[in-house]
Formats: structure tokens, C-alpha cells, sequence
């Protein structure tokens, strides 16, 4: 199958599509990832995304770590093409600001702890209700009602809370999902959610709030597992990285010490797998291995004839042979694989992205736009870097920007 290409541009001597957000101002009051990785995806479609953060310190997701050559691998992946506002919203002279800023947004997204934006008046039903072509965002852990709402809702929980971690893992061991699932699922609901509030607008004339919960968004992302338990079957079992109901379908060793992970979906392909690849044509009519239902009432020994097959084999012979008996194949691919995949390198998937460290690789984003502009993939800020602007953008004066610095509103 041929590769895509790079991201489609406009045919020459034709101004490619504008980025569908473009003149767009977002205003967020975000840390950690759940509403940060939701108002990136607005920047990369070319919304202004003003980051209001913390004087002393910011977005705590910044302290994270140091891998991203000093900075924080959350906080660079989730904060691109964003401007830092450092400002205090518990001092009126700082809430006052933000107001000035809402006044001209089309967009406000917030994830502080449940009960902080009502208590500062910035919730999504107050806001709205103050600008009405305002769309407000408020992202929370378990929603703003119920036993549940005050809660603390790190990742982690609410992949428990949620079941996840109940289904993943090894029949031994429960494990929860390597990336933060649940923030994930949350802001990818919130991106939706604005996306749509705004298509709403375009009619309307009026904005509204939107409401997102970690634990909804993951529930949702549970609908397999929690409609075949609640409707007659049972929980399904942890299996790593088996399959519950069709054998072979696991990872196995290869002979230079990596693992590939291989699917037989059906008879006809286990056959082709025991002549082409195991070398054993007797296995593919033999009454123990023929069909799925042996195969996996067998699957120790379906297994263990698979992995010795492989295990004589390199990766790169073991996926050759495989793919040539179209058998469905993947590699089992370390962090630092995913970083040199010659799948993104062929599709020109890589970019830099500068930031106070220095330029810095990352992704395209997902979404492309054939024949329109690239994703604006704009900078890491640092902390503050666009206080002043924005202050005088507003009107301030340079003596009055001094004197919110010098009581910390600002920084």
C-alpha cells in the first residue's frame, strides 16, 4: 500500500485554506493536561489561546520534570502556540484583567479544583450568562453534582474509578493505561464540545456553557466492556496482550530480542500461518490447532508453537514473513521505535517547536486539513512571557503594569 504523503498543500500560485480557527481568542485558566491538551488543539487550528497561570510558579505541570531539555515533557507536549498571562485571580485587580480579556474572547476553558471558578465568579454558567456570545468550558473531575464532585480526580483515579485499570493489565496483575487516559479522554471532549458550541453560535448568536468530566469521558471510552457486563455477560478478563477469544494473538520473542505481536482472525489464515511462517502444514488441518475454538481451548500449546517458530527468527524476517502470508503484524515498539518510526519520518509527521530551551521535535497533529495551511504549531511560552502585552494590549500603563508587579499580581 503506497504511503500518504506530506500534508496536502494548495496547488501552486493558490493561497491554501485558512486554519479554521483562525480569529478565534481563547482564554484559559488550565494546569496539569486535561484542559491544557483541549485548548492546544484550538491553537494548532489557529486560535489565539491566552494561558492565565499562577505568579508563583504557573501551571504546577511545569515542575513536572526536566527531560524536555529542561522543561517539563508535559507541559511542552500540551502548551504549544499559547501566551503565558502569570496573574493572580485572587486579587480583584486580577480578576479585573481577566474580565478584560473575556470581553473580546469567543472561548474560556477552566480545570481548577471543583467549587475555585464558581467561588471566583468564573464558572461556566456565570460567565456565559455575563457574555453571552461567550462558549465556557468548565472541565472537571466527576461533574459538579453528586457524591462524587469535590473529590480529588488525579489521572490515575479516575482510571480506577472508572474501571480501566480493572480490564487491563494480566490476569495476575491490574495495571492502568500507560498515558493519562483519562485526561485525555476529557479534553478531547472538551475540544469537541467547543468545536460544536461554536458551529451552535454560527446560528444562534449565542455562546453557552459546555461541561466535561474525566470520569464521564472515560466511562464513554468503557462502552465495550461496560455494555457486554451490564447486558448478560461478564466482566471481560485481563489478558495482557492476548485476546480473549482468538489464539494466536499475543507478542512473542523473535531472535534478536524483540517481540512482534501477530492476529489470526480466522481459519483460513491459520493455515496460511502454519505453511508459510511455522513451517508445519500438518498443524493446519490437525483437529487440536484447525479451528479458533481448539486453537484457544489449546492456547498454551498454540502458543508455545507459535513462539518457537518465531523465536528463530529476527524481527525484521519474522514481519516479512508474516506480512507475505497476510497475516495482520506490528512490532513492539519501545518509545524511542515510536521516535524514529519510519512511518512518520516517510510522512514527513515531524516538526520543531521553539520554547525557552530551544527548538524542540514534535508531532503534527492528527487532524489534517488537505489543501489548507499547516497547523500553527507556535512556541512553548515561558512563564509570563506575554503579561506586558497583554496588559497593554488592554490599555494599561507601563506605571500601572510596575505596580500590579510590585504587589504580585502579576509576573
Amino acid at each position: 500500500m503506497d504511503t500518504d504523503p506530506a500534508p496536502a498543500t494548495a496547488p501552486r500560485g493558490v493561497a491554501p485554506e485558512p486554519l479554521p480557527l483562525a480569529g478565534l481568542t481563547v482564554v484559559a485558566v488550565e494546569q496539569a493536561v486535561s484542559a491544557p491538551f483541549a485548548t492546544r488543539q484550538l491553537a494548532d487550528l489557529g486560535a489565539r489561546v491566552i494561558k492565565v497561570e499562577r505568579p508563583d510558579g504557573g501551571d504546577f505541570a511545569r515542575a513536572y520534570d526536566t527531560a524536555a531539555h529542561g522543561l517539563a515533557s508535559h507541559f511542552v507536549w500540551a502548551n504549544r502556540g499559547k501566551e503565558s498571562l502569570a496573574l493572580d485571580l485572587k486579587d480583584p485587580r486580577g480578576l479585573e484583567v481577566l474580565h478584560g480579556l473575556l470581553a473580546g474572547a469567543d472561548v474560556f476553558v477552566q480545570n481548577l479544583a471543583q467549587g475555585a471558578a464558581a467561588r471566583l465568579g468564573i464558572d461556566a454558567a456565570a460567565l456565559c450568562a455575563r457574555y453571552p456570545r461567550l462558549v465556557a468550558v468548565d472541565v472537571s473531575g466527576y461533574g459538579p453534582e453528586g457524591p462524587y464532585a469535590h473529590k480529588r480526580a488525579y489521572d490515575m483515579l479516575v482510571q480506577c474509578e472508572a474501571g480501566l485499570v480493572s480490564v487491563t493489565g494480566t490476569p495476575e496483575v491490574p495495571v492502568k493505561a500507560g498515558v493519562p487516559a483519562a485526561d485525555i479522554a476529557a479534553a478531547m471532549y472538551a475540544f469537541s464540545g467547543v468545536l460544536a458550541a461554536l458551529l451552535r453560535r454560527g446560528t444562534t448568536g449565542r455562546g453557552g456553557p459546555v461541561e466535561v468530566s474525566m470520569l464521564d469521558a472515560l466511562a464513554e471510552w468503557m462502552g465495550h466492556p461496560l455494555h457486554h457486563t451490564m447486558h448478560g455477560g461478564e466482566q471481560p478478563v485481563r489478558t495482557g496482550l492476548a485476546h480473549a477469544v482468538i489464539a494466536p494473538y499475543d507478542a512473542y520473542p523473535t531472535a534478536d530480542g524483540d517481540r512482534v505481536l501477530l492476529s489470526v482472525q480466522n481459519d483460513r489464515e491459520w493455515g496460511r500461518l502454519a505453511r508459510q511462517v511455522l513451517g508445519r502444514p500438518d498443524l493446519a488441518e490437525d483437529p487440536a490447532y484447525a479451528t479458533n475454538a481448539a486453537r484457544t481451548r489449546g492456547r498454551e500449546k498454540t502458543d508455545a508453537v507459535v513462539a518457537e517458530a518465531l523465536g528463530r527468527l529476527g524481527a525484521d524476517e519474522a514481519v516479512g514473513l508474516l506480512e507475505a502470508a497476510g497475516i495482520a503484524c506490528a512490532r513492539l515498539n519501545s518509545v524511542a521505535q515510536l521516535a524514529a518510526h519510519p512511518q512518520l519520518a516517510a510522512r514527513d509527521r515531524w516538526r520543531q517547536v521553539d520554547s525557552p530551551a530551544g527548538p524542540l521535535r514534535a508531532l503534527l497533529p492528527p487532524i489534517g486539513l488537505p489543501g489548507g495551511a499547516e497547523p500553527r504549531m507556535g512556541a512553548v511560552p515561558a512563564l509570563g512571557e506575554h503579561t506586558d502585552a497583554l496588559l497593554r494590549a488592554l490599555g494599561m500603563t507601563g506605571a500601572q503594569i510596575t505596580a500590579l508587579r510590585r504587589d504580585g499580581v502579576i509576573a
